[in-house]
């Protein structure tokens, strides 16, 4: 039974992992603003309300194994650690080698344990090597829900994914896939092809 409601436990991930840690210095003086930041390479860091939404439909818990599409600074992939430990695990995937430089910097300097990020393989989305995943959050929008990640999900499995311009939860019951959109949200485009 639990005695925290998700809503809280995600504030308090989120008051654990500052934001700041995560941005760029250019970016600093607007972290407390609820807008998404621009981190270079054409990538931002979301709004927090946004991420918190997000956050809140994945429901991670502690000891998920958890995929991080598009990690960018390592903010999300930070708040994911927070959330599923003790016990769990995240990777962090991301496509601009710059980028996961910071975002791996970013997490050593915040102490974030138990949480990595690597760079995506180009033509692939996720990383299906180290499938299957609790939980999948995909930080960038695609054109439609991909096969490829649908396919590495645990059963029971959730994934929180935008897609043309609205927020999906994608959850698996073994070969039953079922899919519900929960709000209009925008997000930088999902470079990954299947």
């Amino acid at each position: 039974m639990r005695t925290v409601s998700e809503g809280s436990r995600i504030r308090a991930a989120m008051s654990a992992v500052d934001r700041r840690s995560f941005l760029p210095p250019d970016q600093l003086r607007f972290a407390h603003a609820d807008m998404p930041l621009r981190i270079g390479h054409g990538a931002t860091c979301s709004q927090p309300s946004t991420v918190a939404a997000m956050l809140e439909l994945l429901d991670p818990r502690p000891g998920d194994k958890v995929l991080d599409v598009g990690s960018g600074s390592g903010w999300t992939t930070a708040l994911l650690a927070h959330l599923v430990a003790p016990g769990g695990s995240v990777l962090g995937v991301e496509l601009v080698p710059a980028l996961v430089e910071t975002g791996a910097r970013n997490l050593e300097a915040a102490g974030i344990a138990h949480a990595s990020i690597e760079v995506a393989e180009h033509g692939r989305v996720g990383r299906a090597a180290a499938a299957p995943f609790d939980r999948i959050l995909v930080s960038a929008e695609a054109r439609h829900v991909p096969e490829g990640l649908v396919d590495q999900l645990a059963d029971g499995g959730r994934m929180v994914i935008p897609v043309r311009g609205h927020l999906l939860t994608v959850d698996r019951d073994g070969d039953e896939v079922r899919t519900q959109a929960h709000g209009s949200f925008s997000f930088v485009p999902l470079r990954a092809a299947e």
